[in-house]
């Protein structure tokens, strides 16, 4: 019986601001549950990452969307160390960088970004089958239909703390940039950062990692799909 629920369709949606351990959250319960995993930030920093480097203007939506159409980008989904590149080039270490961090809200706030991300999100939760999907809009746009919805948040400084130890950054100065990010992201037109109706809140501010999985894989398990 156990095997075949390991093997059977399972897709969990993690939405949630920077900071609230979606990243290591998502990969621990991926690699728990034998699921494949997808971090749909690392897609838009990818791209983002591309739109810089070709030089055009983030304001420019319609050359920004035109990047985004050539690019040539993939990511893995093995949660235990998947790659990132675009037109060949490894970015893995280079999206998680300052200057990608401050334009990726306005590459991904683009309507014809979302949509060609979103198309290519969902063709790979549907070739996946039991996948972990990380991002801000999941649970409510690219996979609503998900066998299970988190929302994780944690208090401001808290989501400060770990952020900032993480990129070995001033506090203050990270909480800046993640307040800036947090307003660009919930006010955005198109896909905005948002809880689903359905979705299970969990604050994370007070919780180890292990906690937060041990609940989700409880959850999970109430629903016959762990």
């Amino acid at each position: 019986m156990e095997e075949n629920v390991r093997a059977g369709r399972c897709v969990v949606a993690v939405d949630g601001p920077s900071g609230s351990g979606k990243s290591t959250v998502s990969r621990r319960l991926a690699v728990s549950l034998g699921a494949r995993y997808l971090d749909t930030g690392a897609m838009y920093r990818a791209l983002t990452w591309a739109v810089l480097r070709s030089g055009v203007d983030l304001t420019d939506t319609e050359s920004v969307a035109k990047v985004a159409g050539e690019v040539d980008l993939r990511i893995g989904t093995d949660p235990q160390g998947y790659g990132v590149t675009a037109d060949g080039v490894d970015v893995a270490k280079a999206i998680r960088g300052p200057e990608v961090t401050g334009a990726v809200s306005a590459v991904a706030a683009v309507g014809a970004v979302r949509e060609l991300l979103v198309a290519r999100q969902r063709q790979v939760i549907a070739d996946a089958g039991r996948i972990v999907v990380e991002g801000r809009d999941i649970g409510s746009v690219v996979a609503p239909d998900a066998d299970l919805k988190v929302y994780l948040t944690a208090s401001e400084a808290a989501r400060a703390q770990r952020r900032s130890a993480e990129d070995a950054a001033d506090v203050v100065a990270t909480a800046a940039d993640l307040a800036r990010r947090d307003k660009l992201d919930s006010t955005r037109k198109v896909n905005p950062l948002q809880q689903a109706a359905d979705a299970v809140v969990l604050d994370t501010t007070e919780l180890g990692i292990d906690e937060v999985v041990a609940r989700l894989r409880a959850l999970l398990t109430e629903r016959g799909v762990a």
